[in-house]
């Protein structure tokens, strides 16, 4: 798809597609260096929504991008549960990574993450939850939910803007600032949001992503949180931080999607979750 190559142009990653448990799963792959894996969040275009840092991580990592089952390019399995996920993610770990990674999981998938963490946090370096839902007691905005219903029902180019400007502290500055890369996002994003897996796929995200995970997670792990996020607020993240002694990083200025909306400032911040 032409939106697809438009958000990976120029970068030093490949694509391919692999089974992985029984999946056809595409992954993008680059750069040379200790293992990190970027697991993307509840969004239909999947895991290429991480190219905007993708060049600078891959400096000095090697980067694995996988688009989740049922999201992006990779099939569909029956239902994206913990039980489904735990069995794909510990065989794209088999697959694509020779020691332990450095997990980095967004939104619903970090909660997900934050679960199979807890069950398997021997398989993980380090664990950087981004904006989860799961990390407290969550609740979704009703604004938010509305928004969202009426995109998952009516994925037009109107719907999409108004599920944007919940996602971004400032829609109109990214837009200015990377108006072809963001066009392209939008239009393969609503291109996915019409395929039917992919709707059953998020709508079972939601319905478990959003629970709050009581399991203790051993290994070490951060929270990295945008100042402004209204998807997921700030406050539960900062009772997290407190109640579990996990650090917390927090980008200034930015929504849900800082590693779009600001870049430089989410590398520098995921930096620091290493000191």
């Amino acid at each position: 798809m032409p939106e697809r190559a438009r958000l990976l142009r120029d970068l030093p990653v490949g694509e391919r597609r692999i089974d992985v448990s029984g999946v056809s799963t595409v992954i993008l792959e680059g750069g040379d260096g200790p293992p990190l894996v970027l697991l993307h969040g509840g969004i239909e275009c999947g895991g290429i929504y991480w190219a905007p840092v993708l060049a600078r991580l891959a400096e000095e990592h090697r980067v694995i991008v996988p688009d989740v089952p049922g999201l992006g390019e990779s099939d569909p399995v029956d239902r994206l549960d913990d039980e489904a996920f735990g069995r794909w993610m510990i065989d794209l770990l088999r697959l694509t990574c020779d020691e332990p990674p450095v997990l980095i999981a967004h939104s619903l998938l970090g909660t997900m993450a934050a679960r199979f963490a807890a069950k398997h946090g021997e398989l993980l370096r380090r664990l950087v939850i981004y904006g989860a839902p799961g990390v407290g007691r969550y609740r979704m905005p009703i604004g938010l939910r509305v928004t969202a219903i009426r995109f998952a029902v009516r994925p037009t180019e109107d719907n999409m803007v108004r599920f944007e400007r919940w996602a971004f502290a400032d829609l109109d500055r990214v837009r200015r600032d990377a108006p072809d890369w963001m066009d392209a996002f939008t239009t393969y994003t609503r291109s996915r949001a019409v395929v039917p897996h992919v709707k059953r796929t998020m709508r079972q995200l939601i319905g478990t992503c959003t629970k709050q995970v009581h399991d203790p997670i051993a290994g070490p792990t951060s929270l990295l949180w945008g100042a402004k996020d209204r998807f997921v607020p700030l406050e539960l993240a900062i009772e997290a931080s407190g109640r579990l002694g996990w650090q917390l990083r927090v980008i200034d200025d930015a929504g849900h999607v800082p590693h779009i909306e600001r870049p430089d400032a989410f590398l520098a911040e995921l930096a620091r979750t290493r000191s």
